[in-house]
């Protein structure tokens, strides 16, 4: 039985890419998501973030959000890490950050257990994890129009084709494109 059948919670996606589908340059750099003046203009974070229950990301997802002005989430943020420990947190995020080295499906149950309805999954290889597991409900991937040439991508390697239904495409004045893709439950 997939892990995606065992809980009630769900895991959704909202990240942006390069248009040749990178989410940072090789040292992690994302300072290109900003190149595009994109003043007002709703692309739908607020309503996103208000929607989930919890951030799940990866170590070096959280240790870029770390490099902004203001801690960037006021929901509760769960790290995947092996490497990195509770008491390695800045004091300030003790009370709302937590590690965990759990596997994604374990986490995903125990977040469930603790009443998480809705989990925003964020992080290249956080996402890739939790798609190859059946986790991920559905995609919002916003598309800067700059071609990196090369990076972190998205997605890596799947262990098989996984085709997703399109519920719908922004374009914006800026360039932008958001796209919403379901992704299939596996049975």
């Amino acid at each position: 039985m997939e892990a995606w059948s065992n809980f009630m919670i769900t895991g959704h996606v909202f990240i942006a890419t390069s248009l040749d589908g990178y989410i940072a340059r090789d040292d992690g750099d994302i300072a290109w998501l900003s190149s595009i003046p994109t003043e007002g203009e709703d692309h739908g974070y607020v309503q996103f973030i208000a929607g989930v229950d919890g951030v799940i990301m990866g170590r070096e997802t959280f240790r870029k959000a770390l490099e902004f002005d203001t801690w960037p989430y006021n929901k509760p943020v769960m790290v995947l890490s092996r490497s990195l420990r509770q008491e390695d947190l800045p004091p300030r995020l003790h009370a709302t950050v937590q590690v965990s080295s759990d596997p994604p499906d374990v986490l995903m149950q125990s977040l469930s257990q603790k009443g998480w309805k809705r989990a925003y999954v964020d992080g290249g290889r956080v996402v890739q994890s939790f798609m190859k597991m059946g986790l991920i409900t559905d995609l919002t991937i916003t598309t800067i129009p700059i071609l990196l040439g090369k990076g972190r991508p998205l997605f890596g390697s799947s262990l098989c084709d996984v085709l997703l239904e399109h519920l719908n495409t922004t374009a914006f004045p800026s360039g932008l494109v958001q796209s919403t893709y379901r992704v299939p439950s596996r049975v």
